[in-house]
């Protein structure tokens, strides 16, 4: 019964586990280079989002997470505003094969960091004085797939030029 009960215990090490210790602001910044003249103005912005993912490992099983978004939004060719924030979590993830680990610090740390990326901007934007900016989700499963899609293909890429060389 012991050697049983030794087995289930050796099974749960090996199961994955995934938990969420601390999310936080790494760096945030707001700029809005034409204000006030532009708040004379009838506000229908264009707005672009540029976003990246990092990580790095922190010990064993613990990672750091940073989800980089910068949001611009212009009247015409003048710039309303530009709103940067570093939004960051630390993960602990063990028990995964190599794709897993992947998956979980490209896609799935990355979503759950960009709910609180998303009310840092908004609220950022609302001081500055402009309107409530509630950007859309963003499917980083998809994003994901892509970053991994490139990174084959670029490896693909290399091995057939070593082998033309």
């Amino acid at each position: 019964m012991a050697e049983n009960q030794q087995a289930a215990g050796n099974g749960e090490q090996n199961q994955p586990q995934f938990a969420l210790q601390r999310i936080y602001v790494k760096d945030l910044s707001f700029e809005s280079p034409n204000s006030p003249l532009l708040f004379q103005e009838q506000w229908k912005p264009q707005v672009s989002l540029d976003l990246n993912t990092s990580h790095n490992k922190i010990s064993d099983n613990q990672y750091e997470v940073v989800l980089s978004l910068t949001v611009t939004a212009r009247l015409d060719d003048k710039v309303a505003y530009i709103v940067e924030v570093q939004q960051a979590g630390v993960f602990v993830i063990s028990g995964m094969d190599a794709p897993q680990l992947g998956q979980m610090l490209g896609a799935y740390c990355p979503n759950i960091l960009f709910t609180y990326a998303r009310e840092a901007i908004d609220n950022t934007v609302n001081r500055g004085s402009f309107p409530a900016l509630m950007l859309a989700p963003v499917n980083f499963d998809a994003i994901y797939a892509q970053a991994l899609k490139r990174k084959q293909e670029e490896a693909a890429g290399e091995t057939k030029e070593e082998q033309t060389h």
